[in-house]
């Protein structure tokens, strides 16, 4: 309570105990609510809502919002679903409201109303397919050295060279957010050339094939315009938003206009 009164944030009241305690302590301060449509994480049921939705009314707040479920399914009957009990919980109060997150805002301009909340479309993830993609991801090859033909790399010897190779060790790994799963079922890049991952992502080194290249590489890419952070999140079992969550404070970041 004393955070948000002191930095002046709206908070998104979630509960029937969260709207009682923020009108006690802070009498006047603005807040916002978030309602239940059927996804059951967060927010007021349509039963709870209807119990102080007067109240709440008079009170004037800054956003009701909700949350879809299957955005990302543009098909999927829960958007209709949810946009339906949005709108019957909603419509009529005069209040500024808002449903849509990136999936959200491709199903189109009923899903909009009075705000928009793109999260992973900014980054050029699915679902938004005709984003750019603004991530860059370069890692530092610490080392190359040449394998014999039947060598093995990494831990648990996972992999081993079917013909003399050149290996570079790149300087990253789970510890930064490059997860396991892409252990022999990757590729880096530079220039255009795909250079796969060769044995298992440890915590801080990778091993990556660079026989084909003409010349040995300072850095090789892991996320440009040959590999997006959906392609990669392929690779692993999961999804973009879980590569972008997962990129730890050890990189050094480099923010550019365009």
């Amino acid at each position: 309570t004393d955070m948000i009164h002191d930095l002046h944030l709206v908070p998104l009241l979630n509960s029937l105990d969260q709207l009682t305690r923020h009108l006690e302590a802070l009498p006047g301060h603005a807040f916002g609510v978030q309602l239940d449509t059927g996804m059951n994480r967060l927010g007021m049921e349509a039963s709870e809502w209807e119990a102080v939705r007067d109240l709440v009314v008079g009170l004037n707040p800054s956003l009701v919002m909700s949350h879809l479920a299957c955005a990302d399914e543009p098909d999927h009957p829960m958007n209709r679903q949810q946009l339906a009990q949005f709108c019957a919980m909603t419509d009529g109060l005069g209040l500024k409201r808002s449903l849509a997150a990136t999936g959200g805002i491709l199903l189109g301009p009923e899903y909009h109303f009075d705000m928009t909340r793109p999260g992973i479309g900014l980054y050029g993830g699915a679902p938004y397919a005709q984003a750019e993609a603004v991530v860059h991801l370069s890692l530092p090859v610490i080392q190359i050295r040449d394998v014999a033909e039947g060598e093995t790399v990494g831990y648990g010897n996972s992999w081993s060279a079917s013909a003399p190779a050149r290996i570079a060790t790149v300087a990253a790994g789970y510890a930064d957010g490059l997860l396991r799963a892409l252990s022999n079922n990757a590729s880096l890049w530079h220039e255009g050339q795909a250079c796969p991952i060769v044995g298992r992502v440890s915590m801080d080194m990778i091993g990556v094939d660079v026989t084909a290249l003409p010349q040995p590489p300072e850095t090789l890419d892991i996320l440009c315009p040959y590999q997006s952070v959906d392609e990669l999140a392929d690779k692993a079992g999961t999804i973009g938003y879980e590569i972008l969550t997962s990129l730890g404070a050890r990189y050094a970041r480099r923010y550019v206009n365009q």
